[in-house]
């Protein structure tokens, strides 16, 4: 695993619109110490999220609470899901493009 950063404006874009359109409550504060560290997924973006600083690893995976569609610049369908852990704490953010090639750019509008 690399190391933990924290999160580009364009990820924290995105964990925000994901956020809002979940009905889990998700402390507003989430971006205060939130680290995250890219998923080995060939490019496509995902990424484990560690709230508050911590790294811990070996969370459980609780459920998903939100997810969205776009398109990337190729014009290829990415599917972005957010998870939460066992705690309901943010776990990770799943991107998945439909062709499994590296994403290109985050969308700039939803």
């Amino acid at each position: 695993m690399e190391s933990p950063r924290k999160a580009t404006s364009q990820e924290e874009s995105l964990l925000e619109l994901l956020i809002s359109k979940s009905s889990e409550v998700i402390s507003k504060d989430w971006r205060d110490g939130l680290l995250v560290c890219s998923m080995d997924d060939g490019g496509m973006g995902s990424l484990h999220l560690f709230p508050n600083g911590e790294v811990r690893l070996g969370r459980t995976m609780g459920k998903q609470i939100s997810e969205i569609q776009f398109i990337d610049q190729d014009n290829v369908e990415v599917l972005a899901s957010l998870y939460v852990d066992t705690n309901g704490n943010l776990l990770e953010l799943d991107i998945w493009k439909t062709d499994f090639s590296k994403l290109i750019a985050f969308p700039k509008s939803y």
